[in-house]
């Protein structure tokens, strides 16, 4: 048994190392794509050509006996490292004649991603630190677009200290207020303003089918190389007012995140032995578990900011803090079938949605378990 076992793993070594030959020429043609995208300025990001081809992909595969889920999840993978190779090449500069710009944070994460893309994209990006404010007025005073990615408590204080800018300066903020930023912006500035908020962190390896939200300031003609130049990169943008935008993200960002904190933490006062909770977890309780642990290996001081940036997010909290003491009252009285009365009600508000949620994250725990090692 074993000599059969060591000529079939042979085989199927044979196999993977063709495998990861296709790979690399895959790869390098992905390479070649991405110099043609670039001189012509396409996105990086073409849905329907994946879409369709996803689709013949599964038929054929599908036709050679392979389940065409998992053609689907290998290309996908694939595609994946490929849009993140994809931007090595950089991108075709949509405004070429635009002046300098400056990026108020540049040297902070997200500054620095903004940064990297910019130059990609063949435009001269100077950053402004506080601690060199000093030249400030040298570097805004010709600028053609202003870029401020500060953290959010002094993010309305930064712009108003930005000072007089050329009239046709774009003026442009990256944070996850869009009101309180947006007003600052038109306050100071009588030119063109646009708010956007990247829905992303710093890490990703690419824009593509990342979503960035625009809230239109002022003068959105001025902003739209910038809008088309962010389409390039493979970012997919969504259009909303400022008041929408933080609506939205009650839900989005602070309720969320408290919630997870407020989990995370009540984990930490039970002493819950986690490696033991690990080892016992299914592979949805896994990922959440992952979820939350992920929010306390980055910087607290931001999630601090995100959820007390408006009193709109503590209302919110106090009304999910109150409907939580109703939930759980229902069960204090015994009360089983107003419990699933309720479950029900909830149901239906998610409608089609909760077959949407149910599929999706049907593929996020076959991908989560594969990753599981088992000693």
């Amino acid at each position: 048994m074993a000599k059969e076992l060591d000529v079939l793993r042979d085989k199927i070594d044979e196999v993977d190392k063709e495998l990861v030959a296709l790979l690399a020429r895959r790869l390098a043609l992905v390479a070649e794509v991405g110099e043609v995208k670039s001189r012509h300025g396409l996105p990086i990001y073409a849905p329907d050509r994946e879409a369709a081809m996803l689709a013949r992909r599964r038929e054929e595969a599908e036709a050679n006996g392979v389940p065409g889920d998992l053609i689907e999840d290998v290309l996908r993978r694939i595609m994946r490292e490929s849009y993140a190779s994809e931007k090595d090449t950089g991108f075709k500069c949509i405004n070429p004649s635009l002046r300098h710009v400056v990026v108020v944070g540049g040297r902070g994460a997200l500054g620095r991603l903004f940064v990297n893309m910019l130059r990609l994209s063949g435009y001269r990006v100077e950053v402004l630190e506080k601690e060199e404010w000093a030249r400030a007025d040298h570097l805004l005073a010709d600028a053609g677009m202003v870029l401020v990615a500060v953290p959010i408590d002094v993010t309305e204080a930064v712009i108003g200290q930005l000072g007089r800018l050329p009239e046709d300066c774009l003026l442009v903020d990256l944070t996850s207020t869009k009101q309180g930023p947006l007003n600052a912006m038109l306050q100071v500035h009588n030119g063109p303003v646009l708010g956007l908020h990247p829905m992303f962190g710093p890490d990703v390896a690419s824009f593509a089918k990342q979503v960035i939200v625009c809230c239109t300031g002022r003068h959105p003609e001025a902003s739209e190389w910038l809008r088309q130049q962010m389409t390039i990169w493979g970012a997919r943008l969504v259009q909303v007012s400022a008041a929408e935008h933080d609506r939205a993200m009650t839900f989005i960002q602070a309720l969320r995140h408290f919630a997870t904190f407020a989990y995370g933490r009540h984990l930490a006062e039970e002493q819950a032995d986690l490696e033991q909770l690990l080892s016992l977890s299914s592979p949805i309780y896994r990922l959440e578990l992952a979820m939350v642990g992920r929010l306390f290996a980055q910087d607290p001081a931001l999630y601090a900011d995100i959820i007390l940036s408006s009193p709109e997010n503590l209302a919110m909290i106090r009304r999910y803090y109150d409907g939580f003491g109703r939930s759980l009252a229902l069960l204090e009285q015994g009360q089983r079938q107003a419990f699933v009365a309720s479950f029900n009600e909830v149901a239906d508000y998610f409608g089609e949605h909760a077959g949407q949620f149910l599929r999706e994250s049907k593929q996020l725990l076959a991908q989560a378990n594969d990753r599981r090692h088992l000693a």
